[in-house]
């Protein structure tokens, strides 16, 4: 068994996940918590990445472990850490890495056994090792800085880069080959069973009624279905127009429930509501908080009159997914909030409680998980959309003339992929309006219009992504259209930015 030490990286559960890939048991504890029976236990420990430098003094921590003689892998800030232990140097770098990066591997035994001496990592970080420790060699490096140690006689080792993320390319197969190092067997894992999440629902709800708000989204879609599976006519749907969805989007939920057989359904229009609590707000954590409390509102409105018709309600079902919790709440004293989410914030005043199916699943599991339960490829395959709607989409205030130029330029952005054969291409992909005006001509007159950005991202569990390079005649083609077509645009830019430094929404 593996210990994870959590020193408050968004990757941190990522790492387990890899781990629980290889079969190998990992327990995630945070560093003021890790106790001499857990250091007895551990066959090895993993030291996570994670938002501080190596001198804050806020982090507490028994730096026993260096001294156990058991393996050690630290990762980004873990690395670091590592070498400011041992008597290196850690620095603010004068050239920061965040994204992809080349790795140069010089010693190709231990970490790198069995891989190419060039290699695609992801990196994100500031601070850098600039001296190593008198005691360690360096395995690799990154633009000519160190960025893969070891010690020369203990089994300790550090990495700059993240190799639990989707995009460096071999960085299971170099977990794999610090496990193996270690002495651990790897086992091949079997794929989530639908039975015993449809099995756990029911132990959860007993003979209970369940109330869920929808969105037509894969996570809340799969979420639904298994409780639709598990409890049947006892499961309550709702679908809350906020004015903030695609391109009709109602009429497309509905006929989605319909087909897969879901009993109660009931779609509510509050669109005038969210849109007026929305005017002139620009903060885009305030616009968060509104649509959070007025969705709560509209939803416990419903609730009460879904009481009033089929009796009581007693739990709440959500489609949280496990990148929706760690972006929205610290998972240490030291873990960075990055943006709340409506769906993980619900206050107290329900009265209803939480069934979570999903809860501990990445995106991709969610539609493994899907198809597991025959859930057409149609609905699983639809890019994820965000629980605030178009609100995010729309950088700084927002009014319903937004909305709607939003709104048709994603429909013409999605439309065109699928006809063009790119959408699959792409895990995700949208219209932003960036809130700066333009100088344009259109028909020899000048125009002051809004700058419109697409985004399409590739990614697998939405913590890491990057951009897909879509082919530039499609792209002209978009933008033509779109400026063509849509009122109030003379700009469209193509977004090339990567996760991290960015997020995949841009707010």
């Amino acid at each position: 068994m593996i210990i994870v030490v959590n020193f408050g990286s968004q990757f941190t559960h990522l790492i387990s996940r890899r781990l629980h890939e290889l079969g190998v048991a990992a327990d995630i504890c945070l560093p003021e918590q890790l106790t001499n029976q857990d250091i007895e236990r551990a066959q090895a420990f993993i030291l996570s990445g994670g938002p501080e430098g190596v001198s804050d003094e806020n982090i507490a921590f028994d730096e026993q472990i260096f001294t156990c003689g058991k393996p050690i892998l630290g990762l980004c800030y873990g690395h670091q850490l590592i070498a400011h232990r041992f008597g290196g140097k850690v620095a603010s770098s004068h050239k920061r890495e965040y994204g992809a990066a080349r790795l140069t591997v010089l010693d190709a035994d231990d970490l790198f056994a069995g891989l190419d001496d060039q290699q695609t990592v992801w990196m994100s970080h500031g601070d850098s090792v600039s001296d190593v420790p008198e005691a360690f060699r360096v395995l690799a490096t990154s633009d000519g800085h160190p960025a893969a140690i070891a010690h020369n006689e203990q089994p300790i080792f550090g990495m700059q880069f993240h190799p639990e993320v989707h995009h460096t390319a071999h960085g299971t197969q170099m977990l794999k080959n610090f496990v193996s190092h270690c002495g651990i067997a790897t086992a091949p894992v079997q794929a989530r069973d639908p039975e015993q999440v449809i099995n756990d629902i029911k132990t959860t709800v007993g003979d209970a009624c369940v109330i869920m708000g929808v969105s037509g989204g894969v996570d809340s879609l799969v979420a639904s279905y298994a409780l639709h599976k598990a409890i049947g006519t006892r499961l309550f749907c709702v679908y809350i127009d906020t004015g903030l969805m695609r391109h009709n989007e109602q009429a497309y939920v509905q006929q989605m429930y319909d087909d897969l057989g879901f009993v109660h359904f009931q779609a509510v229009d509050a669109s005038e509501l969210f849109l007026s609590r929305l005017a002139g707000v620009a903060d885009p954590e305030r616009k968060r908080t509104i649509i959070g409390h007025t969705f709560i509102e509209v939803f416990e409105e419903t609730v009460a009159r879904m009481k009033d018709a089929h009796g009581e309600i007693t739990f709440l079902g959500q489609g949280t997914i496990y990148p929706d919790t760690i972006e929205s709440a610290e998972s240490s004293k030291t873990a960075h909030k990055i943006k709340s989410h409506h769906n993980v914030t619900l206050p107290e005043r329900m009265q209803l409680k939480l069934v979570e199916p999903l809860r501990m699943l990445y995106k991709d599991e969610v539609r493994q998980l899907g198809r597991a339960m025959h859930i057409p490829d149609d609905y699983l395959d639809r890019h994820p959309f965000p629980g605030p709607g178009l609100a995010v989409r729309i950088l700084g205030a927002i009014d319903a003339r937004k909305v709607e130029i939003v709104r048709k330029a994603d429909h013409i952005f999605i439309s065109a992929l699928k006809e063009w054969g790119h959408y699959s291409d792409a895990w995700q992909a949208f219209v932003a309006l960036i809130p700066v005006k333009t100088v344009g001509v259109m028909g020899d007159a000048r125009t002051y219009e809004y700058m419109l950005s697409l985004r399409a991202v590739s990614s697998v569990d939405a913590m890491t992504a990057d951009w897909v390079p879509l082919p530039a005649n499609f792209l002209h083609y978009v933008s033509n259209t779109i400026i063509n077509e849509v009122d109030g645009v003379n700009r469209v830019v193509y977004d090339i930015t990567q996760k991290p430094p960015g997020t995949i929404e841009y707010e």
